[in-house]
């Protein structure tokens, strides 16, 4: 089992901050996408497939890698690999996301989880076969039976958190919690690591880049990304606000005054006469007319 007890907390924590941001942004734009009905669906599917699936998992897995570090065990990584668990986890959060938000039903949400989790996984153990280390890494079985177990619920849990909240208190509630469980499959599977040491001992490092090689143009493109999204939220046009434009139009004008025909026993207190009759005089005293001037 991998020394896990003995990593500090700072790691998991950011890890976990960006998975929450990842998922909120992509429940936003998943959100945006289920109220479109003309192409831009597919711009706001392809945001946040990029923001769930590049951000909220890879990112994730990669920052999280960061903190691993055996004792005694010198780790690199295979570029290569590293990049296609990245591309891996956006196109197959892709798929899930289309399944499931342009057909809403029940079927699709359990399918669309399936496709997600599995890509879940293959995103998770594709990194970790990027790592190159000075020996052989074994899995336990039933850690991995553990991960593959939340990550198929995680991922069910995401989709139907996409297809169905509504509001944005709702998606910023569901954000931590879909940051946990990413999270958590995660490190559920990193303690099932062993590493066994190699039979002769070999001098450097393995072959591959380090951690703070990769480091570097991950941030960048985080928060470039992170300012592309921002701006997306804000100058994109939301199709379910309702256009203030398109007033009804009344079928019949209303008549003026002097066209409406008054109703029976209604007769005007101000009003002049009916033709061919004499104004009435008041009967009252002089203060119930208006006109009157009161002294």
């Amino acid at each position: 089992m991998a020394d896990f007890p003995t990593q500090d907390w700072i790691t998991p924590a950011i890890a976990f901050t960006v998975s929450t941001i990842g998922s909120l942004l992509g429940l936003a734009f998943a959100a945006r996408a289920r109220r479109s009905k003309t192409f831009t669906r597919w711009q706001w599917l392809a945001l946040a497939s990029l923001s769930l699936g590049g951000m909220a998992l890879w990112s994730m897995h990669f920052i999280a890698m960061m903190g691993f570090s055996p004792v005694g065990t010198s780790i690199r990584y295979d570029a290569v690999l590293t990049g296609v668990s990245g591309a891996t986890a956006v196109v197959v959060m892709g798929a899930a996301l289309t399944i499931t938000i342009v057909r809403q039903r029940t079927s699709t949400l359990l399918l669309g989880g399936l496709i997600a989790g599995a890509g879940i996984i293959a995103m998770h153990y594709t990194g970790l076969a990027a790592m190159n280390v000075h020996g052989e890494l074994h899995h336990d079985p039933v850690y991995v039976a553990l991960a593959c177990g939340i990550a198929l619920v995680a991922a069910t849990c995401a989709l139907w958190c996409a297809s169905r909240l509504r509001g944005f208190t709702a998606l910023l509630l569901a954000s931590p919690v879909m940051g946990f469980a990413v999270t958590s499959m995660h490190y559920t599977g990193m303690l099932g690591i062993h590493i066994e040491p190699p039979r002769l001992n070999r001098y450097g490092p393995p072959p591959g880049s380090s951690a703070t090689d990769l480091l570097l143009p991950t941030i960048v493109v985080l928060f470039v990304f992170l300012l592309v999204c921002s701006l997306f939220l804000l100058l994109g046009v939301d199709e379910e606000r309702p256009d203030y434009t398109r007033r009804p139009v009344h079928a019949t004008p209303a008549p003026p005054d002097s066209e409406r025909v008054p109703e029976a026993g209604y007769r005007p207190r101000h009003g002049g006469a009916p033709s061919g009759q004499a104004p009435a005089r008041p009967t009252g005293p002089p203060g119930d007319d208006v006109w009157t001037r009161r002294r």
